[in-house]
């Protein structure tokens, strides 16, 4: 159905003090969706850096993190993926999604979006995405489309704390669904 929203999740993120960091979508990463493979061409965000996009937790609406358009979330595009900073607010799902962090309870990340006209192309079963229309970003607390994405969290503590500032995690290679 056109312009509906797709989803894909990714597994690369890193927390600093109340911040998450880390990449929301990675390019040239296959992920697996039922009968074709997918992939994402460098570039691909690019028209959509300068629109207000939001970050929810596990694409709930009423579980929103932050949003550019307020500058609590910053995206950016590099040689890797799409690079975001995501400023946690102090309600429950951002004390929830900073406590799982922590813990490295975290899936990955994910993100929605629709395909703009000639946004895709075909060769086959594989399809790579070479523009996207990205509406959200989201943390996802299970498991990602794409494997190749990260989280990690960096508390700002005191000296005293030093060991668990040493411990941001790093989820790579995070389960799959078969």
């Amino acid at each position: 159905m056109p312009g509906e929203i797709e989803t894909r999740a990714f597994v690369e993120v890193r927390a600093a003090g109340r911040k998450l960091e880390g990449y929301a979508a990675t390019f040239g990463s296959e992920a697996r969706l039922g009968n074709y493979v997918e992939t994402i061409a460098p570039g691909a965000f690019r028209s959509s850096l300068a629109g207000d996009v939001i970050a929810m937790l596990d694409h709930d609406p009423g579980k929103v993190l932050g949003r550019t358009r307020s500058g609590t979330l910053r995206l950016a595009e590099d040689g890797k993926g799409l690079a975001f900073s995501l400023d946690l607010p102090d309600t429950q799902a951002g004390r929830d999604v900073l406590a799982l962090a922590e813990r490295g309870d975290l899936g990955g990340m994910s993100f929605g979006f629709t395909v703009p006209k000639d946004g895709e192309s075909w060769q086959g079963e594989r399809r790579t995405l070479r523009a996207i229309a990205l509406k959200e970003i989201s943390v996802v607390q299970a498991w990602p489309a794409y494997p190749d994405t990260e989280i990690a969290v960096r508390a700002k503590r005191d000296a005293s704390d030093a060991e668990r500032r040493r411990r941001a995690l790093i989820l790579a290679g995070a389960t799959k669904w078969a």
